[in-house]
């Protein structure tokens, strides 16, 4: 067996609701099911999935305090007032910025931004740089995609009479800022059709309504945004994204061109998956370790010489980011591993000096990855007491609900479901930990245990290049409309190796019914050391088109990999261990039936435990039950390892079955060899066996245990006497066969048994644990694979 990764879940279909929409929208079959799978299971709302592009924008006015919002600023430009666009250090707030900036210049605004500093200042609105803007002349700040829970701020500039716009997508708090105007999708008391926008969607909104119209060509930086902020890819943020990513294939902004070729990428080429794993980490990049000032500069330049040295900087930062990532995650896995153990955490909330709170909500993604569960990474500040840091968090606890019933010890956070940012006292760090691990504990165990939905499972004769391609029409990909995951069922393995410089990817030929696909699993490479030839998989992963010297073919992006049935590796003939010990799973049980063996072995296997089992009776009593167990030899009886397989099935077996003297490339006398022998012995009456064996034995050509065999048959069967290894003819002997001595019937079933177990192929070695295991025999009579 294989466990998966995860817990696979196949969504339920509803083919009443597939066959509407074929019907109503003459769409393949694969595309309608998704579409149910999703939710969009009428054909209104399927078709403006599907054709989305027709649809408009929403009238931005629908969004509240919009009209107060527009007047004001208006009125600020054409009283030449000084504004201030104040945004944040991500992707979201560097584009939102760029967005409002570009629309304010656009209408001849006295207009500057201002992006605070992760480090000195933190997320968000600050005291100290408001009123450095209002010292500056500034009488009118808007915040972008930052705001909604700077309650204090609000009270400062309402103080100081300077008015605040608020726009901002993060989750409201019980209590909204005094501001002059708040425009947020979400608000309490708002109906804006649709309210899951990024940061840079409300701003884009506000640009639509100051200017009038749509801003199409500011759809570039919409695009970035949303998909970097990881908001759902529904409703009008499939609009914008969508339409976006049309603009931004053919746009003309300098900084954009001059990232991407410095990343080496097309930007006639970018879709979703560009800008999340390209542009969005760079962009990232620049405000996770020093100011994001460069982001925007590098959004707003038309300087062909300023964009490539922005573009070398920020390249070279996100490379630094992704070095002290690594270095972090060593770190808080180690803390992990020593202090707090997931078996008794619910939720990790690490904390150290030192650590860089610009990249450690990276840090808590990666955490969340290995461990699955709802982690926080604190950086500590001995200086000011205080302590600040991210949070990630897994379906089934809502972060952002959590840590509003801690909002007492959290003098300042925000975000959303499964993310949130915060500052708090270094001090009340472990009585965080305490209440969220305290509240934790109303999830179930199977809410620590991670799921894949999977959206359909099937055949690889239905995996073609058309499928591939009509499975595009639901694209863009992102969050609530992932990339369709299928599950493969019940297929062979063609050709397994290992790729990469590190030998860490998967590259595997699956064949099924005649019909193959070639599949790629990155950093999965360990799985080929536990898939045997022979196994049967159930592979899950993301159908896409490889596209190689002008041949284009369908291609699986494995994520996960399962076998249902007990596999069987074969790693007879190995003589030396570590080249096949270092293969074997963490988990495994070795099992010798001679203590020699166990001797030879105690120095390699250490500090893994040899079970000894000595007799057919102690293997009957010996579990092996989902175990993966090592076989280091052969017993002297065959039944010794029947009985072992008598009941329970193992995971795995891993057969080596080394033996220091293999009986079976000793001479097995014929009954011509007994003959002869038995001749010979009769002409002499006597024959000294100690004195003259190796003799005799170098004058036939045989091995003087076959002498000592021979004789000990004649022995049992009564045809001589031995004394003092003198071998003396009986005078009255009774004819008897050969396989009445029970010599020579220990010495047949040892030579049998290695014959079908150590000198037997893959196949037939497979075959024999089939035949012989009780619970093999069980499970094909159920019909059962576990």
């Amino acid at each position: 067996m294989l466990q998966p990764k995860t817990r696979w879940m196949v969504k339920p279909s509803d083919e009443q609701k597939i066959q509407n929409l074929i019907a109503g929208l003459q769409i393949p079959k694969i595309v309608a099911t998704l579409l149910v799978q999703r939710g969009m299971d009428q054909i209104d709302s399927a078709r403006s999935f599907l054709q989305i592009e027709n649809e408009d924008f929403h009238d931005p006015f629908l969004l509240l305090d919009m009209d107060k919002a527009v007047h004001r600023i208006k009125q600020a430009i054409e009283n030449e007032e000084m504004i201030l666009v104040y945004g944040d250090y991500d992707a979201d707030g560097v584009t939102s910025t760029s967005v409002i900036l570009s629309t304010l210049q656009r209408l001849g605004a006295n207009v500057e931004f201002y992006i605070p500093n992760r480090f000195t200042e933190g997320y968000g609105p600050n005291e100290e740089a408001f009123r450095f803007a209002v010292e500056q002349g500034t009488s009118l700040i808007i915040t972008v995609d930052n705001g909604i829970s700077s309650i204090h701020e609000a009270a400062v500039m309402r103080e100081l009479g300077v008015d605040l716009i608020v726009t901002d997508h993060h989750e409201p708090g019980p209590e909204l800022p005094d501001a002059f105007a708040i425009i947020h999708p979400n608000h309490p008391n708002g109906d804006y059709p649709f309210r899951e926008l990024a940061g840079v969607g409300v701003a884009f909104k506000l640009a639509h309504a100051l200017l009038g119209k749509a801003p199409l060509d500011l759809l570039d930086l919409v695009a970035i945004g949303t998909i970097a902020d990881l908001v759902p890819l529904q409703g009008e943020n499939r609009l914008l994204v969508k339409k976006g990513l049309k603009v931004l294939r053919q746009t003309t902004r300098t900084g954009i061109h001059a990232l991407c070729k410095i990343a080496g990428s097309a930007v006639a080429e970018l879709d979703e998956e560009g800008v999340g794993f390209v542009l969005g980490p760079r962009i990232n990049a620049v405000g996770r370790l020093s100011d994001a000032d460069p982001a925007v500069e590098l959004m707003m330049t038309a300087d062909p010489e300023e964009a490539e040295a922005l573009a070398i900087e920020i390249d070279a930062m996100n490379k630094e980011r992704q070095a002290i990532v690594s270095s972090i995650t060593e770190e808080a896995i180690a803390k992990v591993e020593s202090t707090f153990s997931p078996n008794e955490n619910r939720v990790l909330v690490l904390v150290k000096e030192g650590w860089n709170p610009g990249v450690v909500g990276i840090v808590a993604s990666r955490l969340v990855d290995r461990y699955y569960r709802p982690v926080i990474i604190l950086c500590s500040d001995p200086i000011t007491g205080k302590t600040k840091g991210s949070a990630r968090s897994i379906a089934g606890f809502n972060m952002f609900e959590e840590l509003s019933e801690c909002r007492d010890i959290l003098p300042h956070f925000g975000g959303h479901p499964m993310a949130a940012g915060m500052t708090l006292l270094t001090e009340d760090v472990d009585e965080l930990r305490n209440r969220l691990n305290e509240q934790a504990l109303k999830m179930s165990p199977e809410d620590f245990i991670p799921v894949t939905n999977v959206d359909t499972v099937t055949m690889l004769e239905d995996v073609d290049l058309d499928a591939i391609i009509q499975v595009q029409m639901l694209a863009p990909f992102g969050m609530k409309n992932p990339k369709p995951k299928v599950v493969i069922e019940e297929a062979s393995i063609a050709s397994i190796r290992k790729i990469g410089a590190n030998q860490n990817h998967l590259k595997i030929t699956l064949e099924q019914n005649q019909f193959t696909l070639d599949g790629i699993g990155f950093h999965l490479g360990e799985i080929a050391d536990h898939l045997s030839p022979i196994a049967r998989v159930d592979v899950l992963g993301e159908l896409s088109v490889n596209e190689w010297n002008n041949t284009r073919k369908p291609q699986l992006f494995i994520k996960d990999i399962k076998v249902k049935h007990w596999q069987l590796f074969d790693v007879r003939g190995i003589r030396q261990p570590k080249r096949w010990l270092a293969s074997l799973p963490p988990q495994k049980e070795f099992i010798a039936f001679h203590t020699s063996t166990m001797e030879y072995f105690e120095q390699e296997t250490a500090p893994d435990r040899i079970l000894f089992i000595e007799n057919a009776e102690q293997a009957k009593k010996h579990s092996i039950e989902n175990k993966n167990i090592v076989l280091l030899d052969l017993p002297n009886d065959v039944e010794a390892l029947t009985s072992l397989l008598s009941k329970e099935q193992p995971n795995r077996i891993y057969a080596h079955f080394y033996q220091q003297d293999p009986q079976f490339f000793t001479t097995i006398p014929t009954r011509e060899h007994f003959g002869w022998y038995y001749g010979f012995l009769l002409k002499r009456s006597e024959f000294d066996l100690r004195k003259n064996g190796d003799a005799l034995a170098n004058h036939k050509g045989w091995t003087r245990e076959t002498i000592n065999f021979m004789s000990k048959v004649f022995f049992e069967l009564e045809f001589v006497r031995i004394k003092d290894g003198v071998i003396i003819m009986n005078e009255s002997v009774q004819k008897r066969d050969l396989s009445h001595s029970p010599a020579y019937q220990a010495k047949q079933k040892l030579s049998e048994m290695e014959q079908d177990l150590l000198y037997s192929s893959f196949q037939q070695l497979k075959t024999w644990f089939d035949q012989h295991a009780k619970w093999s025999k069980r499970l094909e009579e159920e019909k059962v694979w576990i």
